[in-house]
């Protein structure tokens, strides 16, 4: 049994990052206070043989609220309680879009947030491998059910693609994992071709910034880099960069006007 929080101990700051294999949350100084598999179980309430097991609770773009949510409680039940309602840095895939946002904010409200800020994922990847964004990067982030491919230019994404593709059943999929490379391979070679700012020069110099649980597998890195004409540098601690990258943004993101109470009314269109 783990020993009591001590008293002073305060959750006013949280980054979240659902992936589709694990959900991570970050406290600042406290380090990790959740990694753990992203799946629920919906009928647990209903008695011993009565539930339908584990599920995913985030899958491609779509995102089960109310199971989230019971993971979230779960850790917030376990930790100590927040001094006040905290900011929350929620980490979020490029191409989801609003649903995908607004599903992710709805599943945090639990947390009692007083502000829930979202950050693209390869934003915060770049900002854990202390990448300068004042020069154009490429940020390929291998997850478990899909790999998406961002460009950033002065830290604001310029173009993104995604496969659904990831890192699940590379093991057990004969070819899964040349499919996976010749993927990313194409979207990261399509990106120059559709890139028409003064970024598109400057890529093969800098090469691709890789993250995610693929990152983790030195045979697909060796394989990815044989594949592509530029280099490959893999994120320090890659599977967990995102939620780093989210919590060292909560300094900045506590400037924030929704986070001030300073942020001023929408204009009516």
């Amino acid at each position: 049994m783990s020993a009591p929080w001590p008293q002073e101990a305060r959750w006013t700051a949280l980054a979240v990052d659902l992936g589709s294999a694990r959900t991570r949350v970050r406290a600042p100084g406290e380090g990790m206070v959740l990694d753990v598999p992203t799946v629920t179980f919906p009928d647990a309430g209903r008695g011993r043989g009565q539930g339908r097991g584990a599920l995913h609770a985030v899958r491609r773009r779509a995102i089960d609220v109310a199971g989230t949510a019971r993971t979230l409680d779960r850790m917030l039940r376990q930790g100590p309680p927040p001094l006040e309602r905290p900011l929350v840095v929620l980490t979020a895939p490029v191409l989801d879009g609003v649903a995908y946002r607004a599903a992710a904010r709805a599943a945090v409200e639990v947390l009692r947030p007083r502000a829930v800020l979202t950050v693209p994922t390869a934003r915060a990847v770049a900002v854990a491998a202390r990448e300068d964004l004042s020069r154009p990067l490429l940020v390929v982030d291998v997850g478990a059910r899909f790999t998406e491919t961002v460009l950033l230019v002065d830290g604001a994404v310029a173009d993104a693609h995604r496969v659904t593709l990831g890192t699940l059943g590379l093991d057990e999929e004969p070819g899964a994992a040349a499919r996976l490379v010749d993927a990313v391979a194409a979207m990261v070679a399509s990106v120059p071709d559709e890139d028409r700012t003064a970024a598109a020069p400057s890529l093969p110099a800098r090469g691709v910034l890789l993250a995610g649980g693929g990152a983790l597998r030195p045979e697909f890195v060796h394989r990815l880099a044989r594949r592509l004409d530029v280099a490959v540098k893999v994120a320090p601690a890659p599977d967990t960069a995102a939620v780093r990258g989210a919590a060292e943004l909560l300094g900045s993101a506590r400037r924030h006007p929704s986070s001030t109470g300073d942020a001023r009314p929408p204009v009516p269109e």
